[in-house]
């Protein structure tokens, strides 16, 4: 399978290949591990915590953990968002992606083809919750974003693209080269 990627992190090149699976992660992962401690804390006493003044990367471990274990009981076939390359099918989808993350001020360097060899996940975005102190709607939250079944009719859906496994840059599509220190 073919997908384009918008570089955001550090540079990519031809022949470039990386590998996503059970024993290699992502950012994400190295992020959410280091709250690991925290979510524990807040999930043994909720009421300590007050949602609305949760730190962003506290609030992204708390989904991305409940999002994880659905994950891996109910749909361990999909890639685990802690391990993955979020792609897009399409060019244009991924200079429109690569548009935003120019305009928000992130790094992005330019836009690559990719030839993938493992899973997909394709899914709505806008179902990506906000994480919260309650356990149980993180999980509710979680089994709906998974179960999910993308909708292109919807306005309001976004697109978003999980891959892992082999995924080798076969080609720089197009340089973006916005934000970069």
């Amino acid at each position: 399978m073919y997908a384009y990627h918008v570089v955001t992190d550090r540079p990519m090149r031809v022949g470039q290949t990386i590998v996503f699976d059970e024993d290699n992660h992502s950012g994400v992962y190295t992020r959410v591990t280091e709250k690991i401690d925290l979510v524990n804390a807040i999930y043994s006493n909720p009421d300590q915590y007050n949602n609305e003044m949760l730190e962003h990367h506290t609030s992204v471990a708390l989904r991305e953990l409940a999002l994880e274990k659905v994950r891996k009981e109910k749909y361990p076939q999909f890639p685990s968002r802690m391990s993955c390359l979020y792609v897009s099918q399409t060019l244009e989808e991924a200079e429109q992606w690569g548009d935003y993350f120019a305009e928000i001020g992130r790094p992005t360097f330019s836009i690559v083809k990719l030839r993938i060899q493992g899973n997909v996940f394709i899914g709505d975005a806008t179902k990506c919750f906000k994480g919260s102190t309650d356990n149980d709607n993180n999980i509710k939250l979680a089994e709906l974003y998974w179960s999910n079944q993308f909708d292109e009719n919807d306005p309001e859906a976004v697109k978003e693209m999980l891959v892992d496994g082999e995924i080798t840059v076969t080609e720089i599509v197009k340089e973006i080269n916005a934000n970069l220190r």
